[in-house]
Protein backbone atom coordinates (compact mmCIF):
# COMPACT_ATOMS: atom_id res chain seq x y z
CA UNK A 1 0.00 0.00 0.00
CA UNK A 2 1.16 3.51 -0.63
CA UNK A 3 1.98 5.84 1.91
CA UNK A 4 2.26 9.45 2.48
CA UNK A 5 4.39 11.42 5.04
CA UNK A 6 4.13 14.98 5.11
CA UNK A 7 4.78 17.79 8.07
CA UNK A 8 2.88 21.11 7.89
CA UNK A 9 3.41 23.64 10.49
CA UNK A 10 0.15 25.26 11.35
CA UNK A 11 -0.18 28.90 11.35
CA UNK A 12 -2.93 31.42 10.22
CA UNK A 13 -1.89 31.24 6.97
CA UNK A 14 -0.76 27.81 5.94
CA UNK A 15 -1.64 27.38 2.44
CA UNK A 16 -4.32 24.73 1.88
CA UNK A 17 -6.97 24.78 -0.88
CA UNK A 18 -8.89 28.77 -0.88
CA UNK A 19 -11.62 27.04 0.57
CA UNK A 20 -9.47 25.32 3.44
CA UNK A 21 -7.82 28.41 3.82
CA UNK A 22 -10.67 30.59 4.36
CA UNK A 23 -12.22 28.23 7.32
CA UNK A 24 -8.58 28.07 8.57
CA UNK A 25 -8.63 31.75 9.20
CA UNK A 26 -11.69 32.45 10.13
CA UNK A 27 -11.31 29.70 12.99
CA UNK A 28 -7.86 30.93 13.51
CA UNK A 29 -8.97 34.43 14.66
CA UNK A 30 -11.45 33.28 16.63
CA UNK A 31 -9.69 30.74 18.81
CA UNK A 32 -6.28 32.96 19.25
CA UNK A 33 -8.53 35.80 20.77
CA UNK A 34 -9.53 33.11 22.68
CA UNK A 35 -7.08 31.58 24.17
CA UNK A 36 -4.34 34.28 24.25
CA UNK A 37 -2.85 34.30 27.82
CA UNK A 38 1.43 33.48 28.63
CA UNK A 39 3.43 31.30 27.58
CA UNK A 40 4.35 28.22 29.76
CA UNK A 41 7.59 28.75 32.25
CA UNK A 42 10.66 28.63 30.89
CA UNK A 43 12.39 24.93 30.92
CA UNK A 44 9.15 23.36 31.43
CA UNK A 45 7.19 21.71 28.98
CA UNK A 46 6.49 22.34 26.00
CA UNK A 47 9.79 24.62 25.25
CA UNK A 48 10.06 23.32 21.57
CA UNK A 49 7.07 22.97 19.07
CA UNK A 50 4.61 19.53 19.28
CA UNK A 51 4.62 17.41 16.42
CA UNK A 52 0.57 16.04 16.31
CA UNK A 53 0.90 12.92 14.13
CA UNK A 54 -2.37 11.92 12.09
CA UNK A 55 -2.73 8.55 10.35
CA UNK A 56 -4.44 9.91 7.03
CA UNK A 57 -3.37 11.76 3.97
CA UNK A 58 -4.81 15.84 4.09
CA UNK A 59 -8.53 16.27 3.48
CA UNK A 60 -11.22 14.59 5.53
CA UNK A 61 -12.39 14.65 8.98
CA UNK A 62 -9.45 13.21 10.50
CA UNK A 63 -7.18 15.76 9.33
CA UNK A 64 -9.73 18.35 9.90
CA UNK A 65 -9.99 17.80 13.70
CA UNK A 66 -5.84 17.26 13.81
CA UNK A 67 -5.59 21.02 11.95
CA UNK A 68 -8.42 22.21 14.55
CA UNK A 69 -7.10 20.93 17.36
CA UNK A 70 -3.32 22.11 16.04
CA UNK A 71 -4.73 25.84 15.56
CA UNK A 72 -6.32 26.27 18.80
CA UNK A 73 -3.57 24.49 21.37
CA UNK A 74 -0.44 26.47 19.84
CA UNK A 75 -1.48 29.38 21.41
CA UNK A 76 -2.21 27.60 24.99
CA UNK A 77 0.94 25.95 24.97
CA UNK A 78 3.23 28.74 23.94
CA UNK A 79 4.78 26.41 21.11
CA UNK A 80 3.48 25.75 17.78
CA UNK A 81 1.45 22.26 17.40
CA UNK A 82 3.12 20.79 13.76
CA UNK A 83 0.65 18.50 11.88
CA UNK A 84 2.54 15.54 10.21
CA UNK A 85 -0.26 13.22 8.03
CA UNK A 86 1.34 9.83 8.12
CA UNK A 87 -1.00 7.83 6.23
CA UNK A 88 -1.63 4.47 4.96
CA UNK A 89 -1.82 0.98 5.85
CA UNK A 90 -5.30 1.33 8.26
CA UNK A 91 -3.68 4.06 10.72
CA UNK A 92 -0.45 1.54 11.53
CA UNK A 93 2.20 3.89 10.36
CA UNK A 94 1.46 6.44 12.16
CA UNK A 95 0.53 4.50 15.05
CA UNK A 96 3.77 2.66 15.08
CA UNK A 97 5.85 5.64 14.57
CA UNK A 98 4.27 7.34 17.76
CA UNK A 99 4.58 3.93 19.40
CA UNK A 100 8.22 4.68 19.01
CA UNK A 101 8.62 7.68 19.54
CA UNK A 102 10.50 9.12 22.49
CA UNK A 103 7.90 9.28 25.45
CA UNK A 104 8.48 12.80 25.98
CA UNK A 105 5.31 14.70 25.63
CA UNK A 106 6.51 15.75 21.74
CA UNK A 107 5.11 13.40 19.90
CA UNK A 108 1.30 12.77 19.87
CA UNK A 109 -1.29 11.09 17.70
CA UNK A 110 -4.48 12.23 16.60
CA UNK A 111 -6.60 9.25 16.27
CA UNK A 112 -9.25 8.33 14.42
CA UNK A 113 -11.25 5.40 16.39
CA UNK A 114 -11.98 3.25 13.19
CA UNK A 115 -8.34 2.53 13.15
CA UNK A 116 -7.70 1.96 17.30
CA UNK A 117 -10.45 0.13 17.73
CA UNK A 118 -10.91 -1.75 14.52
CA UNK A 119 -7.28 -1.99 13.07
CA UNK A 120 -6.63 -3.88 15.99
CA UNK A 121 -9.11 -6.85 15.11
CA UNK A 122 -8.15 -7.27 12.11
CA UNK A 123 -4.02 -6.94 11.50
CA UNK A 124 -2.54 -10.98 12.16
CA UNK A 125 0.62 -9.18 12.74
CA UNK A 126 0.48 -6.82 15.34
CA UNK A 127 2.73 -3.51 15.37
CA UNK A 128 1.15 -1.56 18.04
CA UNK A 129 -1.63 -2.24 20.69
CA UNK A 130 -4.40 0.17 21.89
CA UNK A 131 -2.72 -0.47 25.26
CA UNK A 132 1.09 1.05 24.02
CA UNK A 133 -0.82 4.34 24.32
CA UNK A 134 -2.35 7.13 26.88
CA UNK A 135 -5.35 8.42 26.19
CA UNK A 136 -5.31 12.40 26.34
CA UNK A 137 -8.42 13.41 25.29
CA UNK A 138 -11.24 12.98 22.97
CA UNK A 139 -11.37 16.17 20.47
CA UNK A 140 -14.57 15.68 18.21
CA UNK A 141 -17.03 13.12 17.49
CA UNK A 142 -19.09 12.17 14.42
CA UNK A 143 -21.73 9.81 13.47
CA UNK A 144 -21.83 8.29 10.12
CA UNK A 145 -23.76 9.41 7.60
CA UNK A 146 -25.49 6.89 5.01
CA UNK A 147 -25.52 8.78 1.90
CA UNK A 148 -26.88 7.55 -1.56
CA UNK A 149 -26.43 8.80 -4.92
CA UNK A 150 -28.93 11.17 -5.96
CA UNK A 151 -30.85 8.74 -8.62
CA UNK A 152 -31.13 5.88 -6.36
CA UNK A 153 -35.03 5.43 -5.74
CA UNK A 154 -35.17 5.49 -2.70
CA UNK A 155 -35.91 8.44 0.04
CA UNK A 156 -35.30 6.79 3.61
CA UNK A 157 -33.70 4.30 5.69
CA UNK A 158 -36.69 1.79 5.18
CA UNK A 159 -36.69 2.70 1.32
CA UNK A 160 -33.49 1.48 1.08
CA UNK A 161 -33.90 -1.86 2.69
CA UNK A 162 -36.95 -2.76 1.32
CA UNK A 163 -35.04 -2.20 -1.79
CA UNK A 164 -32.06 -4.04 -1.96
CA UNK A 165 -34.39 -7.21 -0.08
CA UNK A 166 -36.28 -6.24 -3.16
CA UNK A 167 -32.91 -6.52 -5.67
CA UNK A 168 -30.37 -8.79 -3.77
CA UNK A 169 -26.95 -8.72 -4.38
CA UNK A 170 -27.65 -5.70 -6.96
CA UNK A 171 -26.68 -2.19 -4.21
CA UNK A 172 -23.19 -2.11 -3.46
CA UNK A 173 -21.51 0.32 -1.23
CA UNK A 174 -18.34 1.70 -1.27
CA UNK A 175 -15.97 2.60 1.29
CA UNK A 176 -12.52 3.86 1.74
CA UNK A 177 -11.18 -0.04 2.27
CA UNK A 178 -10.89 -2.82 3.30
CA UNK A 179 -11.84 -3.45 7.52
CA UNK A 180 -12.20 0.50 7.33
CA UNK A 181 -15.58 1.55 9.86
CA UNK A 182 -17.34 2.62 6.62
CA UNK A 183 -16.44 -1.12 5.14
CA UNK A 184 -18.07 -2.20 8.76
CA UNK A 185 -21.19 0.26 9.04
CA UNK A 186 -22.07 -1.54 5.71
CA UNK A 187 -21.70 -4.69 7.44
CA UNK A 188 -23.40 -4.11 10.14
CA UNK A 189 -26.41 -2.45 8.21
CA UNK A 190 -26.58 -5.53 6.21
CA UNK A 191 -26.88 -7.71 9.52
CA UNK A 192 -29.53 -5.28 11.20
CA UNK A 193 -31.29 -5.19 8.55
CA UNK A 194 -31.33 -9.08 7.37
CA UNK A 195 -29.83 -7.92 3.35
CA UNK A 196 -26.96 -8.19 1.41
CA UNK A 197 -25.03 -5.70 -0.57
CA UNK A 198 -21.87 -5.86 -2.84
CA UNK A 199 -19.02 -4.20 -1.07
CA UNK A 200 -16.62 -1.83 -3.16
CA UNK A 201 -13.39 -1.04 -1.83
CA UNK A 202 -11.62 2.29 -2.42
CA UNK A 203 -8.40 3.64 -1.42
CA UNK A 204 -10.23 6.40 1.19
CA UNK A 205 -13.06 8.22 1.23
CA UNK A 206 -11.96 10.99 -1.69
CA UNK A 207 -11.93 8.52 -4.43
CA UNK A 208 -15.27 6.73 -3.42
CA UNK A 209 -17.15 10.02 -2.65
CA UNK A 210 -16.09 10.78 -6.69
CA UNK A 211 -17.65 7.65 -8.08
CA UNK A 212 -20.82 8.09 -5.63
CA UNK A 213 -21.31 11.38 -7.11
CA UNK A 214 -20.82 9.86 -10.60
CA UNK A 215 -23.02 6.96 -10.23
CA UNK A 216 -20.75 4.29 -10.28
CA UNK A 217 -21.52 3.61 -6.76
CA UNK A 218 -25.18 3.49 -5.18
CA UNK A 219 -24.10 4.83 -1.54
CA UNK A 220 -21.82 4.84 1.55
CA UNK A 221 -21.10 5.56 5.00
CA UNK A 222 -18.61 8.38 6.71
CA UNK A 223 -18.85 11.39 8.89
CA UNK A 224 -20.54 14.31 7.39
CA UNK A 225 -17.77 16.82 6.48
CA UNK A 226 -16.79 15.45 3.21
CA UNK A 227 -20.07 15.25 2.27
CA UNK A 228 -21.60 18.32 3.37
CA UNK A 229 -21.03 20.34 0.01
CA UNK A 230 -22.60 18.05 -1.97
CA UNK A 231 -25.59 17.30 0.11
CA UNK A 232 -26.15 21.04 0.26
CA UNK A 233 -26.04 20.62 -3.76
CA UNK A 234 -28.78 18.33 -3.81
CA UNK A 235 -26.00 15.82 -5.55
CA UNK A 236 -26.30 13.25 -2.73
CA UNK A 237 -29.43 11.97 -0.45
CA UNK A 238 -28.79 11.82 3.66
CA UNK A 239 -31.19 8.75 4.45
CA UNK A 240 -30.02 8.51 8.49
CA UNK A 241 -27.08 9.24 10.46
CA UNK A 242 -26.10 6.55 12.71
CA UNK A 243 -25.57 8.18 16.18
CA UNK A 244 -27.76 8.48 19.05
CA UNK A 245 -28.96 12.29 18.17
CA UNK A 246 -29.68 14.17 15.12
CA UNK A 247 -26.65 16.26 13.87
CA UNK A 248 -27.32 19.89 14.17
CA UNK A 249 -26.13 20.60 10.38
CA UNK A 250 -28.57 18.22 9.18
CA UNK A 251 -31.47 18.50 11.28
CA UNK A 252 -34.00 16.71 9.09
CA UNK A 253 -31.97 13.51 9.06
CA UNK A 254 -33.34 11.06 11.43
CA UNK A 255 -31.17 8.95 13.42
CA UNK A 256 -31.19 5.07 12.51
CA UNK A 257 -32.95 4.83 16.17
CA UNK A 258 -35.56 6.61 14.79
CA UNK A 259 -35.70 5.12 11.43
CA UNK A 260 -36.66 1.60 12.97
CA UNK A 261 -32.72 0.06 13.37
CA UNK A 262 -31.91 1.42 16.96
CA UNK A 263 -28.42 -1.40 16.37
CA UNK A 264 -26.89 0.72 13.57
CA UNK A 265 -24.54 2.90 15.96
CA UNK A 266 -21.41 3.41 14.19
CA UNK A 267 -20.00 6.98 15.89
CA UNK A 268 -16.62 8.09 15.01
CA UNK A 269 -14.27 9.62 17.28
CA UNK A 270 -11.16 11.40 16.43
CA UNK A 271 -9.06 11.42 19.86
CA UNK A 272 -5.63 12.84 21.12
CA UNK A 273 -2.86 9.96 22.57
CA UNK A 274 0.32 10.19 24.01
CA UNK A 275 2.91 6.99 23.86
CA UNK A 276 2.72 5.11 27.09
CA UNK A 277 5.07 6.25 29.90
CA UNK A 278 4.79 10.15 28.68
CA UNK A 279 5.33 11.45 32.57
CA UNK A 280 2.00 12.24 34.49
CA UNK A 281 3.17 16.01 34.73
CA UNK A 282 3.35 16.64 30.96
CA UNK A 283 0.06 14.16 30.57
CA UNK A 284 -2.04 16.50 33.21
CA UNK A 285 -0.49 19.39 31.05
CA UNK A 286 -2.11 18.32 27.88
CA UNK A 287 -5.62 17.28 29.39
CA UNK A 288 -5.98 20.31 31.05
CA UNK A 289 -5.41 22.54 27.94
CA UNK A 290 -7.00 20.13 25.28
CA UNK A 291 -9.64 20.88 27.77
CA UNK A 292 -9.47 24.08 27.55
CA UNK A 293 -9.76 24.23 23.87
CA UNK A 294 -11.94 22.23 23.32
CA UNK A 295 -14.84 23.54 25.96
CA UNK A 296 -14.45 27.03 24.22
CA UNK A 297 -17.30 28.21 22.32
CA UNK A 298 -15.49 29.24 19.10
CA UNK A 299 -13.81 25.44 18.71
CA UNK A 300 -17.65 24.12 19.23
CA UNK A 301 -19.20 25.73 17.15
CA UNK A 302 -16.62 25.64 14.15
CA UNK A 303 -17.50 21.35 15.00
CA UNK A 304 -20.77 22.01 14.29
CA UNK A 305 -20.54 23.82 11.32
CA UNK A 306 -18.56 21.18 10.01
CA UNK A 307 -21.14 18.45 11.44
CA UNK A 308 -18.92 17.30 14.33
CA UNK A 309 -19.53 17.91 17.59
CA UNK A 310 -16.67 19.08 20.36
CA UNK A 311 -16.50 16.05 22.18
CA UNK A 312 -14.39 16.51 25.06
CA UNK A 313 -13.67 13.17 27.24
CA UNK A 314 -10.80 12.84 29.83
CA UNK A 315 -7.97 10.07 29.75
CA UNK A 316 -10.33 7.65 32.01
CA UNK A 317 -13.97 8.10 29.94
CA UNK A 318 -11.49 7.70 26.44
CA UNK A 319 -10.17 4.56 27.80
CA UNK A 320 -13.30 3.23 29.01
CA UNK A 321 -14.67 4.28 25.34
CA UNK A 322 -12.22 1.85 23.64
CA UNK A 323 -12.64 -0.71 25.40
CA UNK A 324 -16.22 -0.61 24.89
CA UNK A 325 -15.70 -0.15 21.19
CA UNK A 326 -13.27 -2.57 20.57
CA UNK A 327 -15.64 -5.00 22.18
CA UNK A 328 -18.80 -4.03 19.72
CA UNK A 329 -16.93 -4.01 16.94
CA UNK A 330 -15.29 -7.23 17.71
CA UNK A 331 -19.01 -8.97 17.27
CA UNK A 332 -19.44 -7.30 14.11
CA UNK A 333 -15.81 -8.36 12.83
CA UNK A 334 -16.27 -11.86 13.22
CA UNK A 335 -19.90 -12.33 11.94
CA UNK A 336 -19.28 -11.11 8.61
CA UNK A 337 -15.66 -12.27 8.59
CA UNK A 338 -13.89 -9.30 7.82
CA UNK A 339 -10.08 -9.07 6.88
CA UNK A 340 -7.88 -6.37 5.92
CA UNK A 341 -5.97 -5.96 2.82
Amino acid sequence: MRTTATATTITPTTPTTPCASRRLATVAVALAAAFAGPAWAQGGYPNKPVTLVVPTAAGGTTDLSARMLAQALGPVLGQSVVVDNKGGGNGNIAAGAVKRAEPDGYTLLMQYSGYHVISPLLTRQKQWEPGDFQPIANVLSAPQIIVVRDGLPVKTLADLIAYAKAHPGKLNYASSGNGSLQHVTGAMLEQQGGVKMVHVPYKGTGPALQDLLGGQVDLTFGTAPPFMPHIQAGKLRVLAVTGKQRLASLPDVPTTAEAGYPKVDATSWFALFAPAHVPKAVVDKLVADVRTVVQNPAFQQKALEQGATADYQGPQPLAERVKADLANWAQVVRASKIEAD
